[in-house]
Parts: structure tokens; C-alpha cells; sequence
């Protein structure tokens, strides 16, 4: 109905693809994104040359790598690599958040992209097994202290 989502690639010289998307209006995408593989974003970890993966976006940050308050060896660890885990365990604020989109380049190739897996929980009846052992050692208990108490009996009849 006019409402569909075109995610045409074109493939660029240098590797890179360009995505022309079309809103749910039918009109086209502001802007055109460009798609890097993980194999080109590997090539940008030099100090001069310094690119950052963060939630499936690409940033070149080596403009900032001076400015950067937690020192410029903190993005070079992560330089051509995956920083999504190390930017969100410092807990960066909001500013910072904003700040980055103008270090924007483009997005993660969709075949580089980790593919979610849905976390499989047990399904177990646990509130039924743990009754059930609760029972279990409560007749035990009773058993042992039933045997205890004639084995005192016994001696205390002899006696």
C-alpha cells in the first residue's frame, strides 16, 4: 500500500554500500546511510585514523581523541572494534551522547551485525519440585527422629 520499506544496497567502490530507504509516507529517507563490514572498520585503528563501533553505528573519533576526558589511550583500546559494552559501562551522560553523533560516518554492515538471540529460560515447575523435596525430607526427619526415639526407649527400658 505504498507503505513499504525499500533497503536497496548499492555497492560503492571502496567497499562501503549506500542505502536509500523509503519512510513509512512513501517519501524517501532524509539522509543516505553508508554500510561498513567489520573488516573495513578494522583498518581504522590508528591514532591518526581512529574508528569506534557503538550500538551498530560507525564514528570516526579521531578528531576527539585529544579532547577525550577519560584520555585519548581509552578510544585507542577500542580503535576499529566493538566499543558499545566499554561506552555503556562508564555511563556516559546524555551530552556526551549528543556529542558523539557529529563523529557519525555510518552503520554496521547488516551481515557484521550480532544477531540477537532470544535468552532460553528452563521451564521448570519449581514451585512442585521444591514442595515435593520439602516433604520429602520432612517424612526422612520424621523417620530419623522416630528411630532415635525408640532406639532411647530401648535403652532406657533396659537399664
Amino acid at each position: 500500500m505504498g507503505e513499504e520499506i525499500n533497503d536497496n544496497l548499492i555497492n560503492t567502490g571502496n567497499g562501503s554500500a549506500d542505502r536509500t530507504t523509503v519512510e513509512d509516507n512513501g517519501e524517501p529517507a532524509a539522509s543516505d546511510v553508508k554500510y561498513y563490514t567489520l573488516e573495513e572498520i578494522r583498518e581504522h585503528n590508528l591514532s591518526n585514523d581512529t574508528w569506534l563501533i557503538i550500538k551498530e553505528k560507525v564514528y570516526d573519533v579521531t578528531g576527539f581523541l585529544e579532547e577525550h576526558p577519560g584520555g585519548e589511550e581509552v578510544l585507542l583500546e577500542q580503535a576499529g572494534g566493538d566499543a558499545t559494552e566499554s561506552f555503556e559501562d562508564v555511563g556516559h551522560s546524555i551530552d556526551a551522547r549528543e556529542m558523539l553523533e557529529q563523529f557519525y560516518v555510518g552503520e554496521l554492515h547488516m551481515d557484521d551485525r550480532k544477531k540477537e538471540t532470544p535468552k532460553v529460560v528452563p521451564v521448570s515447575n519449581s514451585e512442585e519440585s521444591s514442595s515435593w523435596t520439602t516433604c520429602l525430607i520432612l517424612a526422612v526427619a520424621a523417620v530419623v527422629v522416630g528411630v532415635m526415639y525408640r532406639f532411647y526407649m530401648f535403652e532406657q527400658k533396659s537399664s
